[in-house]
């Protein structure tokens, strides 16, 4: 677990976040606490071997803080989309998350510029990583997110509707899928549609109940 205070260095790589140094100083002491517990209860590999300790956030004590702490009740495609994306400097989306690459992803989450929260959500419903969303994967992700009526026929008629309407608004060049230029025009015009296909931010309620929390830790 990281021990001590936030060194200079780490301090100096954060620069560029939306936080000021005490904050930073609070998430530290949150992250090793959050870290400290999962490891708590890290399950031991085979009878009489120790557990393995992740060196980091990982990805069920990820969703537990979106959950509880961001009140992000949102579809489990999002979630893990939303795990995925979440950079990690020279490992990739893979592997559980280092402070600094935890601080810069709530940095965006909870402070973020309009342009920050564009690139984000649209990373989260770019489910195939093709720099496109296409109707497909509007689709998966508003099927996942609307609730079945009784009595429907056919569930899947609705969503498809959906679908064409959403890429009505989307599609600002007509191709039949959402590019980034588009959904950044489209949520110019309308900021509602920044989250479209299901929930990726949590509401600035949360964001500044959490801020004000961090802040009368310091």
């Amino acid at each position: 677990m990281p021990r001590g205070k936030l060194k200079e260095k780490t301090l100096e790589a954060l620069k560029s976040t939306h936080f000021r140094k005490n904050e930073l100083e609070a998430l530290f002491t949150m992250y090793r606490k959050l870290v400290a517990a999962a490891q708590a209860i890290a399950p031991a590999t085979a009878i009489g071997q120790q557990p393995v300790k992740v060196d980091g956030i990982d990805q069920s004590t990820f969703r537990d803080v979106m959950h509880n702490t961001f009140d992000l009740v949102t579809e489990e495609t999002i979630l893990e989309r939303m795990w995925v994306t979440w950079e990690r400097g020279t490992s990739g989306g893979e592997g559980a998350l280092k402070f600094e690459a935890w601080v810069k992803g709530l940095s965006k989450l909870l402070r973020g510029t309009v342009e920050e929260r564009i690139a984000h959500c649209f990373a989260v419903y770019d489910l195939n990583n093709d720099g496109c969303i296409s109707k497909d994967e509007m689709f998966l992700l508003l099927k996942n997110s609307l609730l079945k009526q009784p009595g429907d026929e056919d569930p899947d008629e609705g969503v498809r509707e959906l679908v064409e309407l959403v890429l009505k608004k989307l599609d600002v060049d007509k191709d039949g899928r959402v590019s980034i230029e588009d959904y950044r025009a489209a949520v110019d015009q309308e900021p509602l549609l920044l989250e479209a296909f299901g929930q990726c931010l949590p509401t600035k309620r949360q964001a500044t109940a959490f801020l004000k929390t961090l802040n009368s830790k310091v």
